[in-house]
């Protein structure tokens, strides 16, 4: 695959942007800055392996023990080996044996063998348990900030650099668990070795004294200079991840504008970075990985030599040497292993870092959740929302905004917005185009929190209130169905305790019950991932049917039956006027507006004025937005066949 050349690049600026640019998508999660090389990555991951101890101590103890055994049995094995060349083997061809003895020697190497592999098995099976387990911790620590941080949060970090954090980053954060035993198990096979080559002979000791420490520093040497690298595969992959998100879910915009070469284009250079990083990466573990390989074959010719002398001069036996040796063979391997967990150890340093980054994203106390202290160190999870809270009343709900303020971006979208719903009463919210209408709505639902001002609910301050009778009392129906890919009957409860009675109303209410009917299984029918086997007006009304579920005091919809026919649309508001029902309808056709019993006009972010359609239509600007609305619904129903 070649590079993409000068003039592809060019083409995938967005017009927006300019050469040089901070990316954003790069810009979210950027890579650990460089530390001091020397101790990066080992002190680092060293802090990392107690803190993943800590969350799961009994399996990880249970594998360092079956480490800690395979080695002792590893050493075990090569002084009965020792022993049988000494007493067996060269007695065999110089004086004979008896048969017993024989035996022994075969029993004891079986016995070590039976026991070595018993070893292996508790320090896979608890190794894996490990790892499982703590990819569960994080993943689930991850989703639940993922639900409970603010929506501000979401604009700030592109979809697809979640996806790779949630995924990616806590599988590569994770991967050291499974080798770490092992890697364990063979600093133990170390020091047991020197003991055991000590007590055969010192000079077979020294050997290994000089080969040993120059395998630890030739391991920290290709951590610390793999430690950036490694950190730019990650980055790399996140932005590969947020293009290919973009692209998919953007799919139709793509096709439409016949974008589709751009695009791919745009992945292409992406994923050319990507494989730049990687091939620059697996070079330098091609030079690393063959010369720890290598170091204890280079250590076992120097043996043989040594051991060779030796034995002329009387030194040492050739039991010894075959003990030596056996410790020496067993070793190259296992040394392998290690400089996998010092290869790993700085990715999973760098993918523990963008999880912890969005871990440390602030929650919302309305959808805070109970996450698992030890996955989220450094996180006061003490302060419990709603310990103090007010209780609503009984009946029907007001709903009052005073002098609510809200801002992002340093732009103030909503200046003083103040306006009060009566109980039961249908309020209808219009406005132009970046009036400030769906910013209130996402206050309404506490999807954000106002800079300032308050918003009351039945009288109440709703950050008095407790967040789940909150949330059971306003229910929200946005212009965007999202529909998951379950029956329909799931897509209304969605995990909430909704009855198939209340499901049957509330489908009644959005006027859906007579098309599910006609679906093959009912409310039981899988609509497809986002409802795709669905109409965008059949999605609405299930949408609807949702946030009317559980009977909710105060019912939002926001444009939520743009995509219904008219008629159908007047016949769902109608439904919902039974007077223990506050709505606020965000409107854009003038049928709707009617059937309110008050409207409030936003304009650039305030309140223009409140009242009756009638009273309304003294002002020119309310006047030129309602035959806006009439003109653009006139237009809508002559380019449509007017199906729901």
């Amino acid at each position: 695959m070649s590079a993409p050349t000068h003039a592809q690049s060019d083409e995938l600026v967005p017009e927006d942007e300019t050469p040089g640019a901070p990316d954003p998508l790069e810009a979210v999660n950027p890579p650990l800055e460089s530390a001091d090389e020397s101790a990066l990555s080992i002190s680092l991951g060293a802090k990392l392996i107690v803190r993943f101890v800590r969350m799961h101590p009994g399996p990880f103890v249970l594998s360092i023990v079956g480490g800690v055994g395979w080695a002792a049995m590893i050493v075990a094995a090569s002084i009965v080996l020792g022993r049988v060349t000494d007493e067996v083997i060269e007695p065999a061809f110089s004086t004979g044996i008896d048969g017993g003895t024989v035996w022994w020697a075969v029993g004891a190497l079986v016995a070590v063998g039976a026991l070595r592999g018993l070893a292996v098995v508790v320090r896979r099976w608890f190794g894996s348990v490990t790892e499982a387990r703590m990819q569960r911790s994080l993943r689930s620590a991850v989703a639940d900030r993922l639900l409970s941080m603010p929506m501000g949060s979401y604009r700030n970090r592109p979809t697809g650099q979640l996806l790779a954090t949630s995924d990616v980053d806590v599988t590569t954060a994770t991967q050291m668990l499974m080798p770490l035993p092992f890697s364990l198990g063979v600093i133990a096979l170390v020091v047991f070795s020197l003991a055991s080559l000590w007590s055969a002979d010192p000079w077979f000791a020294l050997v290994a004294v000089l080969l040993f420490p120059t395998l630890a520093w030739l391991s920290r040497y290709y951590t610390t200079k793999v430690h950036e690298p490694a950190a730019r595969v990650q980055q790399k992959l996140g932005r590969v991840s947020a293009i290919a998100h973009e692209s998919f879910d953007g799919a139709m915009v793509v096709k439409t504008l016949a974008r589709e070469e751009a695009e791919s284009d745009r992945f292409d250079a992406a994923s050319w970075d990507l494989a730049q990083e990687r091939i620059g990466l697996a070079r330098m573990t091609s030079i690393f990985e063959p010369l720890i390989i290598m170091l204890p074959n280079l250590g076992m010719v120097t043996l043989l030599l040594v051991g060779a002398a030796r034995i002329e001069s009387g030194g040492t036996t050739i039991g010894d040497l075959v003990q030596a040796v056996a410790l020496f063979g067993w070793l190259a391997f296992p040394m392998r292993i290690v400089g996998f967990l010092f290869q790993s150890m700085p990715r999973a340093v760098v993918s523990i870092a963008r999880v912890d980054d969005l871990l440390a994203e602030p929650e919302d106390p309305a959808y805070a959740t109970t996450p698992d202290p030890a996955a989220t160190p450094g996180t006061d999870h003490s302060d419990t929302p709603g310990t103090v809270t007010t209780p609503l009343p009984e009946g029907p709900l007001s709903l009052e905004l005073d002098d609510v303020r809200f801002g992002f971006g340093g732009t103030e979208v909503l200046r003083g917005v103040s306006f009060a719903a009566r109980p039961g009463e249908v309020l209808a919210l219009v406005g132009s185009t970046g009036s400030g209408k769906s910013t209130l709505v996402n206050l309404l639902a506490h999807l954000d929190r106002p800079t300032s001002g308050t918003i009351r609910l039945g009288g109440v301050d709703t950050d008095e209130l407790d967040p789940d009778e909150l949330r059971s009392a306003i229910s929200v129906a946005f212009q965007e169905s999202y529909l998951f890919a379950r029956s329909i009957a799931d897509n209304i409860a969605l995990g909430r305790q909704v009855s198939e009675e209340e499901t049957e109303r509330a489908l009644k209410r959005s006027l859906a019950k007579g098309f599910v009917e006609e679906l093959p299984d009912g409310s039981g029918t899988v609509v497809g991932e986002r409802g795709v086997t669905l109409s965008g007006g059949q999605r609405q009304r299930v949408a609807l049917a949702r946030a009317l579920a559980g009977s909710p005091r105060v019912v939002i919809a926001d444009d939520a039956t743009s995509a219904v026919d008219p008629v159908v649309e007047s016949q769902i508001l109608e439904t919902l006027r039974d007077g223990d029902t506050t709505m606020l309808v965000v409107a854009h056709r003038l049928s709707t507006i009617t059937l309110a019993d008050r409207i409030v006009h936003m304009r650039d972010g305030r309140v223009r004025a409140v009242g009756t359609h009638r009273e309304l239509l003294d002002d020119p600007d309310y006047v030129a937005l309602v035959t806006a609305y009439e003109r653009d619904e006139l237009l809508a129903s002559a380019g449509e066949d007017g199906s729901p």
